[in-house]
């Protein structure tokens, strides 16, 4: 059964064009080379939710924990935290369309 890990956040004020440089050229390329499929990417421009809801799929479970659990994750997710607050994450099981 494919899984997809749902993360929200904020940007840091100020530290937006640097937060979209780092999501190019770092984040989406460094899940991908972890294994992560990114799915989506919602940026909210109104209202009080999290402005930022992306998504990535792993085939299953198991395999999405073990990514998780990766010293490369865990460095891709610090470099983050650089630009961004009110992170947050879960893994789902994944289907079509829009999910929080």
């Amino acid at each position: 059964m494919t899984v997809k890990l749902l993360m929200t956040w904020d940007i840091i004020p100020g530290k937006e064009q640097e937060y979209f440089e780092f999501v190019v050229r770092e984040f989406v390329p460094g899940m991908q080379g972890l294994g992560i499929q990114p799915t989506e990417a919602w940026y909210t421009t109104y209202g009080d939710h999290p402005q930022i809801l992306t998504g990535g799929t792993a085939s299953d479970i198991s395999t999405m924990k073990t990514l998780l659990q990766k010293e490369e994750w865990d460095q891709l997710r610090d470099r983050l935290m650089e630009f961004v607050t009110n992170f947050k994450w879960k893994v789902v099981r994944a289907r079509g369309g829009f999910q929080m």
